[in-house]
């Protein structure tokens, strides 16, 4: 099974040179923010949940829609993913 990219998904990459076996660390969070719902259940049906899971929780920075999205679907703490802890670790004072 092959993990088809969009190019409106990763405008700034040449999708002939992202690989989905080696390059998970890029396509992973891209697809979770920037994704459509296709994206989303095709790249779930490629990695797994358990790999989606692992790499989004050492993500430095995710969108907080993102972030509870993930964080609800799949049960797991918020305190638990790594870009949350670095948005307590620098507060901003005015975060819309």
């Amino acid at each position: 099974m092959a993990l088809k990219l969009k190019k409106e998904t990763f405008w700034e990459y040449d999708i002939n040179s992202l690989n989905p076996a080696e390059d998970y660390a890029t396509i992973i969070p891209r697809i979770s923010m920037r994704g459509s719902y296709d994206e989303w259940l095709e790249m779930r049906k490629y990695y797994g949940d358990e790999k989606i899971i692992q790499v989004l929780k050492q993500v430095r920075y995710l969108d907080a829609k993102t972030l509870h999205f993930i964080s609800s679907l799949f049960d797991i703490p918020k305190e638990e993913f790594r870009c949350y802890i670095m948005k307590q670790l620098n507060p901003v004072p005015w975060d819309f």
